[in-house]
């Protein structure tokens, strides 16, 4: 049996008004190794930077099994687009899910034409992640990276 079929189908699915908190369980679960690391797990803040851009026409879950493990969101911008969020729960990680979802989310990119956008928390996990999907570093600020990958 190869491994593609002893995995779950993964599957990206439309986000709607009504999941603002189950998707802010699932940041705060993501986040907070992290942030806990740095001395800024902070849960009031995490919800007001959610709110602040929920989007639902531009957020999906990502589904494994048909259970929701996580979400991207992805925003178009006049300069290209900005992968604003990209959580998957802790239980879920490891498994090679959060690559799928970058996969398709570039995959989409390139056929737009669309450079990528993408800020990262410094010290996290994250950033070697994005390196490795072709994300090349642009700028520093106090707490993050500033990473782009270009249109294909």
């Amino acid at each position: 049996m190869s491994a593609s079929s002893e995995r779950p189908a993964l599957a990206l699915s439309p986000a709607g008004d009504g999941d603002f908190e189950a998707l802010l369980s699932l940041r705060l679960a993501a986040m907070r190794e992290s942030l806990e690391r740095l001395g800024r797990f902070d849960p009031q803040r995490a919800r007001e930077r959610l709110s602040r851009g929920y989007q639902p026409a531009h957020t999906r879950h990502i589904l494994r099994g048909g259970e929701l493990v996580g979400f991207v969101v992805v925003v178009p911008r006049d300069d290209g687009w900005q992968l604003d969020h990209l959580y998957v729960h802790p239980s879920a990680q490891g498994e090679g899910i959060g690559s799928w979802v970058l996969e398709q989310v570039l995959a989409e990119a390139d056929a737009a034409h669309q450079p990528v956008s993408v800020t990262a928390l410094k010290h996290s996990d994250a950033n070697r992640f994005y390196q490795r999907h072709g994300f090349e570093l642009q700028a520093e600020g106090e707490w993050d990276w500033f990473y782009l990958r270009a249109a294909r």
